[in-house]
This record gives structure tokens, C-alpha cells and sequence, in this order.
């Protein structure tokens, strides 16, 4: 098997045959080399029954195999991978033998348990952490913080803007945001509150006012990569005293725009003054192809799981 052959081709099929963004289209090229490679193993092992790059049989035999050992797959931590991290990874396999002309393997994919809430900060940490951004953080490291809270944009997001992305005045300001895939009509223009505004006046000057180039830079000028973002924002989270939620999910640019979603359609903070917003508005702002994918901020959290709780009747 041409290990190296398939996944370039896979690669180059990714490419131009899908409106994946480079991010999604890297976790599919590199799920799919994992599975080429547990597939080598396991033909040299004698545990592969046919050819599952040209059998339709052998092919589904060997991605539910694969599935099997996801399944029993350990992480570094010790822990099991998850129902959707399983399906993920199936998908992109759907995908490669989709895209190579071998038609899509008959697998069923893992049950996802019940949608619940995205982590989100509370109102009193939600403001230790903007305070603590405000003392310690750069321009630049601040921009990265209002840009996810207060317009709701994902980190690769983030680190893709371009100074000419920007339109700023004194008494409003927009920022066009690249959407995720390559179409162009999945791009959105964003409106800029007034705490960003105030934020990215300040990293332009620090940049000296240029016409284009990388918004969020590194030291050598290029544009800052999503791990750096992320650790950017970790840090200040760490100083303000946010660790990992309850349920071991990692504090990160995620979370505030998760908490930006979670204020406007619950009508939480001084973001929303008249109470909820439409969450068709808040899709389009955020940048959500569907709208149950906004819907889950409306949720319970399992902190109103147990307030609700909390107001039963006693007999002290």
C-alpha cells in the first residue's frame, strides 16, 4: 500500500473538491493517515479480510475494525476517546474513501449523549477575567480577548484578520470576518462594541497605523498561530484564577465566545439591556450554519439543574 501516495492524493482531493478550511481540511488529512496506518498494521497482521481499497465489503469490515480500536483507544491522560471525537474521526475516513471514488463505508457511528449548554463564565468571573485582561494584558493580547468575548469570533478566526479587515470611526466600527471553508458567502461583517473599539485603536497604534497586514502578529511580524492565541488567553485566565470547569473542559478563546453566545441569548450582562436576542441574529453574528448549533446556549447548565432543584420543599 502506497501509505504516502494515498494521503497526498487524499490531501490534494480536500483541496479542491470540498469547502473545508484549512484547519478541518489538516484534521481530516491527519485522521485518514491514521487510519492508513493502522490499516498497514493490521493487513501485515493478518487482520484484514480483503482489499479495502477496492472491496466494498473489506472496506466496511475494516473501518468498523477501526472503529472497534478507536473505541478502546487511550489518550495520554488515560482516558477513553469520546463519542464525538470517534465520529469525527470516522467522518474524515467516509470522506477519503468518498473523495477516492470508493464509495462511503457502511458504519454506524457512535451515540452522541444529550446536547447540553457550551462552558460558560458566569457574570462575576466572566469580569475578574476582563479586569485582569485590562491590567496585564498587551494591545495585543487584549484584542485577542475582546475580539472573542465582545464579537463573538473563534480563534482561527482571530488570528486570520487582516488590518484591512477593520473599519473603525469614532462612534462605531466593523470588522469582516473570514468565514470557515473557502466560500465566500460564508464571510460575515461583524459590528465592534465599544470596548473592542477602544482595544484595537490602541494595537493599531502600537502597530504604527499600517494599511494591511497580519492583525494579531507575532514578534516576526507574521500572523500569530491559534496555539499562541490560545495560550495567550489561558495565561490571563490563570491569573484571574479560571482553571478548567468542572467537567475538565479547558478554559480558552472557546469559552468566551461561548459566554458571549450564552449572554445574548439568555439576555445576561450589559450586552443585552432589552433582554434576550433573536437567536437568528445571534447566528449570523456568530457565524453558526445552523441554528440548533445557537439554540444550545438556551440549554440548562448543570448549575440550573441544581438551582432548580434547590427550591423544593424541605421539612427541617
Amino acid at each position: 500500500m502506497d501509505l504516502a501516495g494515498e494521503l497526498a492524493a487524499f490531501a490534494d482531493r480536500l483541496a479542491s473538491a470540498t469547502d473545508l478550511g484549512a484547519v478541518s481540511r489538516d484534521k481530516y488529512r491527519r485522521s485518514a493517515a491514521a487510519f492508513l496506518v493502522w490499516l498497514a498494521e493490521a493487513r501485515q497482521a493478518g487482520a484484514v479480510d480483503g482489499d479495502p481499497l477496492t472491496d466494498p465489503d473489506a472496506r466496511d469490515w475494516a473501518v468498523r475494525d477501526w472503529r472497534w480500536y478507536l473505541k478502546n483507544t487511550r489518550t495520554r491522560s488515560g482516558t477513553r476517546l469520546g463519542a464525538a471525537t470517534i465520529n469525527n474521526r470516522l467522518a474524515a475516513v467516509d470522506t477519503f474513501f468518498a473523495l477516492r471514488g470508493s464509495g462511503h463505508p457502511a458504519v454506524v457511528r457512535e451515540h452522541l449523549p444529550l446536547p447540553s449548554a457550551p462552558g460558560a463564565l458566569d457574570q462575576r468571573t466572566l469580569l475578574r477575567f476582563l479586569r485582569t485582561a485590562a491590567r496585564d494584558a498587551s494591545p495585543r493580547d487584549g484584542a485577542i480577548c475582546h475580539l472573542a468575548y465582545y464579537a463573538g469570533l473563534r480563534v482561527a478566526e482571530i488570528v486570520a484578520l487582516d488590518v484591512a479587515d477593520l473599519r473603525l470611526s469614532a462612534r462605531k466600527g466593523s470588522v469582516r470576518v473570514r468565514g470557515k471553508g473557502r466560500s465566500v458567502g460564508r464571510d460575515r461583517t461583524v459590528p465592534l462594541h465599544a470596548q473592542a473599539r477602544t482595544t484595537l485603536e490602541a494595537l493599531l497604534d502600537e502597530l504604527g497605523r499600517p494599511s494591511a497586514g497580519p492583525l494579531i502578529r507575532n514578534r516576526d511580524g507574521r500572523a500569530l498561530s491559534t496555539r499562541a492565541a490560545n495560550t495567550v488567553v489561558c495565561a490571563l485566565g490563570a491569573a484571574a484564577g479560571i482553571g478548567p470547569a468542572d467537567d475538565g473542559e479547558s478554559f480558552g478563546p472557546h469559552v468566551l465566545r461561548h459566554t458571549l453566545g450564552t449572554d445574548l441569548v439568555r439576555g445576561r450582562g450589559d450586552l443585552t439591556t432589552t433582554g434576550p436576542v433573536d437567536v437568528v441574529l445571534v447566528a449570523e453574528l456568530m457565524g453558526h450554519a445552523d441554528l440548533n448549533t445557537t439554540r444550545r446556549y438556551a440549554l440548562p447548565t448543570e448549575v440550573d439543574k441544581t438551582r432548580a432543584l434547590e427550591v423544593l420543599t424541605t421539612d427541617h
